[in-house]
């Protein structure tokens, strides 16, 4: 067994699928085996193994993908696909991998990186922390919100990412973690291969400000995206939902934490539930904190934190973080060693959760996640943390 953590190519194709489809419990045909080759070849990527001899052990890609941040898109390294032969496991390959994407990240300037866990705990212990979670309603159709008269239309289309893409942007900016799509990603993971209807909401004026992508089987509807630039929208997209309600008897669909949907009906006592869904993880704190708008004022900012990261050596150690009154930081990196008192301590997960939005400063601090600041030092730093809700509407 080698240590050594090589670069995927190509010519791995046929041994990566094989090691994804035992891992992930599926299987694809000559046919489609050729379309993912191809569509591998659409989407950014990088993809690293570990082998014994020739064979292949251990494997993880990184796509590159542009995540929404406080309205900002930053570069982002999503890590999908990691998975190891059952006589592999438990010897360290993983950790080597996802230690090594890291360094490879940074050097990339992907400067977070998202992930869906098989195990929170697990990942927690390399840095990524939970960042988001949905609502996700059942509904019968008699539970469903009742049915309003709208002006404008429905369109339903085929296809035409620009157009989705276009409604899809507002509506992502407005979301902390919420993907910048490509046109690729679009036609390959969002279109492709479910058979589904998307429907366009065009208000009075004529502008497209709402969507839903659905399908319709064995009488349930589900709803794989409910994008509504305004209440207009929301209002007659769920009138259109409700139009089905002779050919089906229950309608699922995931939205963001802060969608008011039961706030809204006559009786809220709907099935919902809130799912913990993605984790993400600071990767360059300097170059995040950069690019990263905190909220402008009078008065200038300035913190000690110190940061734990064990496996990215480059964020654990002692800064100073200067947040000037236009929102522009800068995340200085002490020489010496600071004096522990005044200083916030926080883990990298934890701060990837505060800069997101997802937790408060003063959540962190009531459960241990972070500690050593001053009371009124908290509040200061805290005020200047922009207040925003996390989403994501896709998966890898």
């Amino acid at each position: 067994m080698t240590d050594e953590v090589k670069r995927l190519s190509v010519e791995h194709f046929d041994a990566r699928m094989e090691l994804s489809q035992f891992a992930f419990q599926y299987q694809l045909s000559r046919e489609e085996l050729e379309k993912r080759k191809k569509q591998d070849a659409e989407l950014p990527s990088a993809k690293w193994g570990i082998f014994d001899g020739d064979k292949l052990a251990a494997q993880l890609t990184v796509l590159d993908l542009p995540v929404y941040i406080g309205g900002q898109s930053f570069r982002m390294g999503g890590v999908a696909g990691v998975s190891t032969w059952p006589e592999y496991r438990r010897q360290g390959l993983v950790a080597k991998l996802l230690r090594h994407s890291l360094q490879e990240m940074k050097a990339e300037g992907q400067t977070i990186s998202m992930l869906h866990p098989f195990s929170f705990s697990f990942y927690r212990k390399f840095g990524w922390e939970t960042y988001i979670e949905y609502k996700k309603y059942t509904l019968k159709t008699s539970e469903l919100p009742p049915k309003t008269a709208y002006e404008g239309r429905m369109v339903r289309v085929e296809g035409q990412p620009e157009l989705l893409n276009g409604i899809y942007e507002q509506y992502a900016v407005r979301y902390n973690g919420m993907l910048g799509r490509s046109r690729a990603w679009w036609n390959i993971r969002v279109f492709s291969p479910k058979p589904e209807v998307s429907v366009v909401y065009y208000n009075e004026s004529g502008e497209p400000t709402g969507y839903i992508i659905y399908a319709v089987k064995e009488k349930k509807m589900t709803v794989e995206e409910f994008v509504a630039l305004d209440n207009q929208a929301y209002s007659a997209l769920w009138t259109y939902i409700g139009q089905h309600d002779s050919m089906i008897d229950s309608v699922t669909l995931t939205m963001p934490s802060d969608d008011m949907l039961a706030y809204r009906l006559p009786n809220p006592r709907i099935g919902q539930e809130i799912v913990p869904y993605f984790m993400a993880r600071i990767v360059d704190a300097e170059a995040f904190v950069a690019q990263y708008g905190f909220v402008p004022s009078a008065d200038e900012t300035k913190s000690n934190i110190r940061i734990r990261d064990e496996h990215a050596p480059w964020n654990n150690g002692d800064f100073e973080l200067t947040i000037k009154s236009s929102g522009e930081a800068v995340l200085t990196r002490y020489d010496g060693e600071l004096e522990s008192a005044g200083a916030l301590s926080i883990d990298i997960g934890s701060l990837t959760a505060l800069l997101l939005g997802y937790r408060t400063l003063g959540e962190l601090r009531a459960i241990g996640r972070a500690s050593g600041m001053a009371e009124e030092d908290a509040r200061r730093l805290e005020a200047r943390i922009p207040k925003a809700v996390t989403y994501l509407a896709d998966f890898f």
